[in-house]
C-alpha cells in the first residue's frame, strides 16, 4: 500500500495540487486586488486547503467547532507538527482569521505574494522596530473584529512532541482582552515531518479539536502567564500519548 499510494501522489495527487495551488494563489491575488480581501483572502485558500487533503486521500475529523461564537474575535494558538498544519486549519477550523507567519513564507513564489494580499501577518524577527511593527498589524487585525491564529512555538516540531510557548499572542489578547482557543493538530506529523523534507506524504488520519474559549479573567502579566499555561496543558493533554511531554526544539 505504501508503494501504491506513492504512486497515486505522483501520478495524480501531485499534478492535481500544484495546478490547484497555482489557482488559488492568482484567485486570492486578484481578487484581494480587485475586491475584498476579507472575503478572497480567506475562502479560496479554504477549498484549496480541503482539496489538499481529499485528494491525498487523507481522513480529517474536527472537534469543538460549536464551542466558538461567530459573533466574537479570537486569538487561536495551536502545536505546530508540520506543514500539513496550514491545509488541516485552513480547511476545516470553520471561521475567517488572519495568520501570524514567519516572514520568510512571503519569498514563496506566487504563494507569498497571495499571502500578503490576503492580509497575513508576517512575523519580522530583525529588530524591535520591526517585532513592533508585527505585534501592530496583529492589533490592528483583531481590533477590526477578524480573527487571528498563531503557532506560539514558532517552528515545526522535530518529534511530534510540543516545544516551548512564546508569550506574544497571548499578550495581544490581553492587551484587548480577548478570549484564547487553545488547538490541539494531531496526525500531521505523521503525514509529514520535518524529517522527510516535502517528498512523500504518509497516508495517516488527522484531527483538529477545537478547545473551549479562555476568557480573560484579569488583565497584566499574570493573566498572560495564566492562559499561556493554560493553553499549553490543555492542547498537550488532547495528543495521543506517544507525541505527550515536553521535547526541547533547536529551532526555537
Amino acid at each position: 500500500m505504501k508503494y501504491l499510494y506513492r504512486i497515486y501522489q505522483i501520478l495524480i495527487g501531485a499534478p492535481i495540487l500544484l495546478a490547484a495551488t497555482i489557482l488559488t494563489a492568482l484567485v486570492t491575488i486578484v481578487g484581494c486586488t480587485l475586491g475584498s480581501a476579507h472575503f478572497w483572502g480567506y475562502y479560496p485558500a479554504m477549498v484549496w486547503s480541503r482539496l489538499m487533503c481529499r485528494v491525498m486521500l487523507l481522513p480529517v475529523s474536527v472537534r469543538g467547532r460549536d464551542r466558538l461564537d461567530r459573533r466574537t474575535s479570537y486569538v487561536f494558538v495551536a502545536n505546530h507538527q508540520g506543514p500539513y498544519d496550514i491545509f488541516l486549519v485552513y480547511g476545516f477550523l470553520g471561521r475567517n482569521f488572519k495568520w501570524m507567519m514567519k516572514k520568510a513564507l512571503s519569498r514563496i513564489p506566487l504563494v507569498g505574494k497571495a499571502c500578503l494580499s490576503a492580509g497575513h501577518i508576517m512575523v519580522d524577527k530583525s529588530g524591535p522596530k520591526a517585532v513592533q511593527q508585527t505585534y501592530e498589524q496583529g492589533r490592528r487585525v483583531l481590533r477590526g473584529g477578524t480573527s487571528l491564529f498563531v503557532f506560539p512555538e514558532g517552528a515545526r516540531t522535530f518529534t511530534g512532541h510540543m516545544g516551548v510557548f512564546r508569550r506574544g499572542a497571548f499578550q495581544l489578547a490581553d492587551e484587548l482582552q480577548l478570549p484564547v482557543v487553545p488547538v490541539t493538530i494531531s496526525g500531521s506529523f505523521d503525514v509529514l515531518s520535518r524529517q522527510q523534507g516535502f517528498w512523500f506524504l504518509t497516508w495517516h488520519p488527522l484531527s483538529l479539536t477545537i478547545h473551549e474559549p479562555i476568557h480573560p479573567q484579569s488583565k497584566g502579566p499574570e493573566n498572560v502567564r495564566q492562559t499561556m499555561q493554560q493553553s499549553y496543558e490543555t492542547i498537550m493533554a488532547a495528543l495521543p500519548p506517544r507525541h505527550q511531554g515536553y521535547v526541547e526544539n533547536p529551532d526555537q
